[in-house]
Parts: structure tokens; C-alpha cells; sequence
């Protein structure tokens, strides 16, 4: 069993310098049947102006992971962390007991385009934390965040595991559900065909799927597609 989440029906918010969508319920965006999916809080699709970008703010009790898909962050926050995120990299911040950062677009040319992930933790009052590694997309699913990551992986203080793919078009890929976990899919760029029970679903740039723990299921990539996938208890 499966819903669609077109990305027609995110949330919106704009300003001179951002263009915002919204998977789940964030900002002025309120729905109360999008208020996330189990720990999967928010799943953002953030654009930047040369130049643009966040200016201080904080945040606690929140594990907050940023995938770069163009352009670079240039970042600060109160650990004392001064650096830039680049194309192709992952972040994760443990907000924890309370962090604030900044986050613009280190280039005054170039446009900035990313996803910021937030997951429930599992406790309240973490110590903050940071990681950052840069990340081997592969046309194969890889796990790249999890509780107890393996290899070149960041930590995520919750029960969750986090997968990314890149498969060329025409591809078919299975999704890694786990038997008796749910799965989260967002389709990051590109498009493709979700393939279930003899039935074909397009989907596109922005879309999501949520997953019971039943089923199998593979997406079929129509165009060259970055792909995010969250196994889930």
C-alpha cells in the first residue's frame, strides 16, 4: 500500500531570494494531514539567488540533514563550524540542546538548490553535533545516513536510514523496503515511474511516496533521476 504526494500539493513559501517547497507542514504552510511521516518531519526543496540565503536563526531537539543538488552553502554555526557545502555533499546537524546557523549562497553568480531533512531524534537534549561528507551517488541505492551507519556515512540519532540513487534513464531499481518498516521516497530531480501490482504511476520532480510495510515495489527512471529514500520503523 502505497499514497502519492504530488508536488503540486507542497506547501509554498517565497521571498525575493527563496523559492520554498514543502513536502509537510513548515512556516506558514499548515496542513494537518501533512504533519510529517512518522520521524520524517520536514523534507524541503529550497532555491537560492546568487548571494541569498538564511540569516541566523536556532534550533533545537531536531536532526537537520542538507543534500547540496547545485551550487555551494556557505555555513556558520554556534559549534564554531565556518565552511561550505558544495554539489554533491550531505550535512547533518544534531540541534540537540540548541544551535544556531546561517546558511547563504556562497556564490554571487551561480544559482543554489538543496533539500533540508528533518528528522525527529529519538531523545531530547542531545549534545549539538556536526558531520559533513561528500557523498558517491550511485545508479544503485547507498545508504548514506543512519543509527549506526557503516563506512562513509553520517549518524542520525533516530531509527531511520537514509538512501540516495542516481539511476540513468531507463533504469528499473527496487526500493529497499524493509519487511515490516515503512518507506518514504522523493524523487529530487528527473522523472520516473513508480511500478506496483501491474500498475505504472508517473512521477516527477518533487513527488513523494509513502509506503506501509507491505509490498514490493521499483521505480523506473524516464529521465536521468536523483532519487531519496527513508526506511523507516
Amino acid at each position: 500500500m502505497f499514497q502519492l504526494l504530488p508536488a503540486r500539493d507542497r506547501g509554498v513559501s517565497r521571498a525575493p531570494w527563496l523559492d520554498s517547497r514543502h513536502t509537510f507542514s513548515f512556516g506558514d504552510f499548515y496542513d494537518p494531514q501533512r504533519m510529517g511521516f512518522l520521524t520524517l518531519r520536514v523534507l524541503n526543496d529550497d532555491r537560492v539567488v546568487p548571494g541569498g540565503g538564511f540569516p541566523t536563526h536556532g534550533h533545537r531537539d531536531m536532526e537537520i540533514l542538507t543534500w547540496v543538488l547545485t551550487g555551494t552553502i556557505a555555513h556558520k554555526d554556534s559549534m564554531g563550524h565556518v565552511t561550505e557545502v558544495h554539489a554533491g555533499e550531505l550535512q547533518r546537524m544534531t540541534a540537540g540542546t540548541g544551535v544556531t546557523h546561517s546558511e547563504f549562497n556562497a556564490s554571487k553568480e551561480q544559482p543554489l538548490h538543496f533539500l533540508q531533512i528533518w528528522v525527529v531524534p529519538e531523545a531530547r537534549n542531545l549534545p549539538p553535533g556536526y558531520e559533513q561528507i561528500q557523498v558517491e551517488v550511485t545508479p544503485s541505492w547507498r545508504r548514506v545516513a543512519a543509527r549506526h551507519p557503516e563506512g562513509a556515512a553520517l549518524t542520525v540519532h533516530q531509527d531511520v536510514g537514509i538512501e540516495i540513487a542516481s539511476p540513468p534513464a531507463g533504469t528499473q531499481l527496487p526500493l529497499p523496503l524493509t519487511p515490516g518498516r515503512h518507506g518514504f521516497l522523493h524523487v529530487a530531480t528527473g522523472k520516473a515511474r513508480l511500478l506496483a501490482d501491474g500498475e505504472s504511476h508517473a512521477l516527477e520532480a518533487g513527488d513523494g511516496v509513502a509506503f506501509a510495510p507491505e509490498g514490493a515495489f521499483t521505480i523506473e527512471a524516464e529521465t536521468d533521476a536523483r532519487l531519496v529514500f527513508f526506511d523507516l520503523a
